[in-house]
């Protein structure tokens, strides 16, 4: 492996606790909670808060584990319908609708991964929620995917354009990019395309195929 794989082995691990910080620590507040409370009404708060917090846990592993890992439980090929719930459980995090048009044939896995990056660089950009447009389109020798998001106000940071357009200097990339050059990576190995078209701060499309 080489030493541009390790880095970024290592800024995705960042990311994945980055994510799970938050879960994890509502976690074991609610269990130091639960230890000395005594009232009935708060215990089934801090219940509460300890199922909400697991799931949000566990949701995010199987998002990451698909999008980042190498999805060992998989073959070359991956059913999207595993894409679309693993997307649907972080997207009941906020307040995003999903609208996917993608047929129920096997995809690449390759194609999976740049799907996954590329719709949590979307939900991400859509700070007060919005719409998530997802679809995928497979060919003979490549998958094309289109991911569009609009809503009331989108901030697509700029270094994360840059990275998904291969413009970012790879010595500069950090965790908070690290999905996005996984996404232009992935696709440039096998020749194919990254392209971004953002209409002001409402709405945005990212492009990307895949080659086989």
């Amino acid at each position: 492996m080489s030493d541009h794989n390790i880095d970024l082995a290592s800024l995705l691990c960042s990311r994945l606790c980055h994510d799970l910080l938050s879960p994890v620590g509502a976690m074991n507040n609610g269990l130091e909670l639960l230890a000395d409370e005594k009232d009935p009404e708060m215990r089934k708060r801090c219940m509460e808060l300890l199922t909400e917090s697991s799931a949000a846990a566990a949701n995010k592993l199987k998002f990451f584990r698909l999008a980042f890992g190498a999805a060992g439980g998989f073959g070359p090929s991956v059913d999207p319908k595993e894409a679309k719930a693993v997307i649907e459980s972080m997207l009941k995090l906020g307040r995003t609708e999903l609208v996917w048009a993608i047929p129920d044939e096997l995809m690449p896995k390759n194609a999976i991964k740049i799907l996954l990056n590329l719709a949590l660089i979307a939900n991400e950009a859509l700070v007060r929620g919005g719409t998530l447009q997802i679809g995928a389109e497979m060919r003979s020798t490549e998958s094309e995917i289109v991911i569009g998001g609009s809503g009331p106000k989108v901030i697509f940071d700029e270094n994360i354009k840059k990275t998904l357009l291969g413009h970012m200097d790879p010595s500069k990339i950090d965790s908070r990019t690290a999905a996005a050059w996984m996404v232009y990576d992935v696709a440039h190995k096998g020749g194919g395309t990254v392209q971004i078209n953002q209409n002001g701060n409402e709405d945005f499309v990212i492009g990307a195929i895949a080659k086989k």
